[in-house]
């Protein structure tokens, strides 16, 4: 099994969702966060002040996969989540050692 963490811009959480379960994904969970990757936030005038947006706001998506299913959600997150601009996230794959169905007791692939 894989954990798959993708950091993307708010807006585009709609259309991975939808990506993610054409694809057969039947969990997700979504965390609203702040970052900045290379682009180092930005500049914006408020009432005639100039000040730096450091944080930009982002979501961080989290799903486990069994290994099949792990290049066709990356492919879904990647098609889904892409703006063609600075600032369109990262994907992260992690091993997952074991999960268990807390409800049932269902372990390994039976839990996600």
């Amino acid at each position: 099994m894989k954990k798959i963490e993708a950091i993307i811009k708010p807006f585009k959480l709609d259309e991975v969702k939808e990506a993610l379960q054409e694809v057969g994904v039947q969990g997700i969970t979504v965390t609203e966060a702040k970052g900045f990757g290379r682009q180092k936030g930005h500049t914006e005038l408020y009432r005639g002040a100039e000040y730096v947006v450091d944080f930009l706001p982002k979501v961080k998506i989290e799903i486990v996969v069994p290994d099949d299913r792990l290049e066709a959600a990356v492919e879904a997150i990647q098609k889904a989540a892409r703006t063609g601009r600075i600032g369109d996230g990262k994907i992260f794959v992690l091993d997952v050692q074991e999960a268990i169905r807390i409800r049932t007791g269902e372990t390994g692939a039976d839990a996600i």
